[in-house]
């Protein structure tokens, strides 16, 4: 089981999800350059956060061309896990593998800080292992992370049971308090807060190896899920 990390130029996570799967979680993680057509022999695939082309244009809108992307959305189509963290989740919705778009944050300002995050649904391959209602403190930081979309595609959300995570306390003005959610597939996350820095004792904070954990389980164990599982 291989975890492939995409790195464009601009991502700075990159390492902190690499060491987060292969140290914290003892899987094989390895890096995936931009412009590889290819994703090798991944098994799942994590997009990072970071500056992907220094967000020029808008964040993630660069990104979406680059070469590996149409690999990773072959994988996504084939039912391969993705998880796209911070400027990953960007990319995602940019690249039309989720829907709606992250924009500046309602006050403005970088948000830099731990925030409490609700788990909404175990039913997703990067929550199995969490349960329904608890909270997990995670940190966010990021300056374009509210996330919008019109009141349809949030009905649809809700009612497909596909919002993964909500803030408990919202940073950043994100509609309906979303912090994660999921594709139709329910193979595609994009969330906002980062797991893979809440991954180690060291930094004195472990919540975020559930999703991890989760992610490389349902990899190695895929689980039968189903829209109407509470």
């Amino acid at each position: 089981m291989r975890v492939g990390i995409v790195v464009f130029p601009g991502s700075n996570c990159d390492h902190d999800a690499w060491y987060a799967v292969a140290h914290n979680l003892r899987g094989d993680a390895h890096f995936i350059w931009h412009q590889a057509s290819s994703l090798g022999q991944s098994d799942a695939v994590i997009i990072p956060g970071g500056f992907s082309y220094g967000d020029y244009l808008r964040t993630g809108a660069i990104a979406k061309f680059s070469p590996v992307m149409s690999a990773v959305k072959s994988f996504a189509r084939d039912g391969g896990p993705v998880l796209g963290i911070c400027n990953g989740f960007q990319v995602l919705t940019e690249a039309g593998l989720l829907p709606g778009a992250l924009v500046r944050n309602s006050n403005l300002k970088f948000v830099c800080r731990t925030v409490g995050v609700q788990v909404e649904t175990t039913d997703s391959l990067f929550t199995s292992e969490a349960r329904r209602g608890q909270t997990l403190e995670l940190p966010v930081a990021h300056g374009e992370g509210c996330y919008i979309a019109d009141e349809a595609t949030l009905d649809q959300l809700e009612s497909e049971d596909r919002v993964v995570l909500r803030y408990r306390d919202n940073p950043n003005g994100s509609l309906r308090n979303i912090a994660g959610i999921v594709n139709e597939g329910r193979n595609v996350m994009g969330l906002m807060p980062h797991p893979e820095r809440a991954a180690d004792p060291l930094l004195g904070a472990t919540d975020g190896l559930v999703i991890l954990h989760s992610l490389l389980s349902s990899v190695s164990a895929p689980p039968l899920f189903s829209s109407s599982k509470q």
